[in-house]
């Protein structure tokens, strides 16, 4: 696209900030729910595996989504998809406040999850095509920020509306902020398309979705019901029957969901390893955190969110940081440094004591956040610099796609592996004769623990002490936080061998990478 085919820059800056408005409301209404859960529990009722589904819902829908929205949007139209995806995630925001029980929570929360894909596909894919060069790299950067803002303000947000007028005040708010996105966006941003877009692969998205909905469903269900299980080792097969469905699919077809050609490029696999990267080292942490601070440490909503900006405040400034370094270093230099800090400050933070105070706790929390900061500031621009412009739907559904559902996998395996080692740490002290009393009293209760229901977990093991459950809670989030710490530090290893400086892809894609604009 030539500089004179653009729109004036007073146009593009609205398009850009009603693409940052919607970009601010979906993290948001991410890292909001998860303050929001424990009240939503008190008030609803439900157990641990339909209170994990208010954000896993959400998430397995936006993940699943995201690369069907992304090829909607190449061939409908980018503005169309966006718009009518900011569009239905206000209207069902507002639904969300006056759901009437848990069950058509998690059902709105799916739904919303899939309005959440369109707006985000769509807003991605429409600002490749309003800018270039360096000012793309600082639009997709704003991009980055924005989506920290979202979920930096997002636990002080919840926290203050739920105390000052109930968990239903969130929703609200995300559908007021949904409706400022669309009226800013939708005068403005122009119709475009990819000229050489087919027809949608329907069956790749149904393969695709079946697999991750039977995957996290079976992560989901088997604390409860027990790893061995019949029905979670059918639901892992039939998973894996999917996946490999979903690869035959997309290799044989003439016009694929997902461009599998895309992955012999050593800088596009990398591009990859970056959202996965900062689901285990940050993004997984804006559930947990919150859910101990409240549940756990008895903190209010409030004060949780609070201690929340230390963790997501980082988000405001780094990524804008990020883009700056890369003018003295490549980007995967830059990103695997950020995913080195804040896996040491995951060993920091799993180390910090019980009862300490709560400074000592939230100093490893800013670390964490500015090292995931840098590479979070530099993906999307990546994302989309790596691959020829007119299939900038296809670069944005693949890196959204596996950016959300990465979320939403990391989350439920997080979930699931918090409370197996709360399990075998209660097992291993409690007296058999506990253990037998409670039937499956224990299991429960180390899911319940997970969830930060301490109450309820101490209700599932009769005289049990709080002070053990907590203690023990505890000891497993650092074991936690450690194995969290290993995988960002694989994944910073793998980010240096697949975004080398040295490594150029072919011609037409070097001419658009982000070390090459710098």
């Amino acid at each position: 696209m030539s500089h004179s085919s653009l729109q004036p820059a007073a146009a593009r800056s609205l398009v850009l900030l009603g693409v940052c408005c919607a970009a601010v409301v979906l993290p948001l209404s991410f890292s909001a729910g998860a303050i929001a859960t424990p009240a939503i529990g008190r008030a609803l009722g439900g157990g641990p595996v339909a209170l994990n589904w208010i954000t896993n819902a959400f998430m397995l829908a936006f993940g699943s989504c995201l690369m069907a929205a992304g090829a909607l949007a190449d061939q409908f139209g980018r503005r169309r998809v966006f718009l009518s995806g900011i569009a239905g995630f206000a209207l069902l925001s507002l639904l969300l406040a006056c759901a009437p029980g848990i069950v058509w929570l998690d059902v709105l929360r799916g739904a919303q999850g899939i309005a959440a894909a369109a707006a985000l596909a769509g807003g991605s894919a429409a600002l490749a095509q309003e800018f270039e060069g360096h000012e793309q790299a600082r639009a997709f950067s704003l991009l980055g920020t924005t989506f920290g803002v979202g979920l930096a303000f997002g636990p002080v947000l919840a926290g203050g509306l739920i105390e000052a007028f109930g968990w239903r005040a969130v929703f609200a708010s995300t559908a007021v902020l949904g409706t400022v996105a669309l009226l800013l966006a939708a005068p403005r941003m122009r119709e475009t398309r990819s000229p050489t877009t087919g027809r949608m692969d329907w069956p790749g998205v149904a393969s695709f979705t079946a697999m991750l909905c039977l995957f996290t469903v079976a992560i989901l269900e088997a604390p409860s019901i027990g790893w061995a299980h019949p029905a979670i080792r059918v639901l892992l097969v039939a998973a894996a029957f999917a996946l490999t469905t979903f690869i035959a699919i997309e290799r044989r077809s003439a016009h694929p969901m997902l461009d599998l050609s895309l992955f012999r490029y050593r800088r596009f696999i990398g591009v990859q390893m970056l959202p996965i990267a900062t689901c285990y080292c940050f993004v997984v942490l804006l559930v947990l955190l919150p859910i101990r601070f409240v549940g756990i440490d008895g903190h209010t909503p409030l004060a949780a969110g609070l201690m929340m900006l230390a963790l997501c405040s980082p988000m405001l400034f780094v990524p804008m940081l990020a883009v700056r370094c890369t003018r003295y270093a490549s980007p995967g230099v830059v990103s695997a440094a950020g995913l080195l800090i804040s896996a040491a400050a995951l060993v920091w933070l799993g180390s910090v004591p019980a009862h300490a105070a709560p400074f000592a706790i939230l100093l490893p929390m800013v670390v964490i956040g500015i090292g995931a900061g840098l590479p979070w500031g530099l993906m999307d621009g990546l994302s989309v610099s790596v691959v020829p412009k007119e299939r900038a739907g296809m670069a944005t559904g693949i890196f959204s796609t596996t950016r959300v559902a990465g979320e939403g996998l990391a989350l439920a395996m997080v979930s699931a592996a918090l409370a197996a080692i709360v399990a075998f740490r209660l097992r291993a002290v409690l007296p058999a004769s506990v253990e037998t009393a409670g039937g499956n009293g224990l299991a429960a209760a180390a899911q319940r623990l997970a969830t930060g229901d301490l109450a309820g977990a101490a209700a599932s093991l009769p005289g049990v002490p709080l002070t053990l459950l907590r203690e023990h809670y505890v000891a497993a989030f650092q074991w936690l936080s450690d194995g969290l710490a290993l995988v960002t530090v694989l994944a910073a290893l793998a980010t240096l061998i697949y975004l080398r400086s040295n490594d150029r892809p072919e011609p037409r894609i070097a001419a658009n990478a982000l070390s090459d604009e710098y």
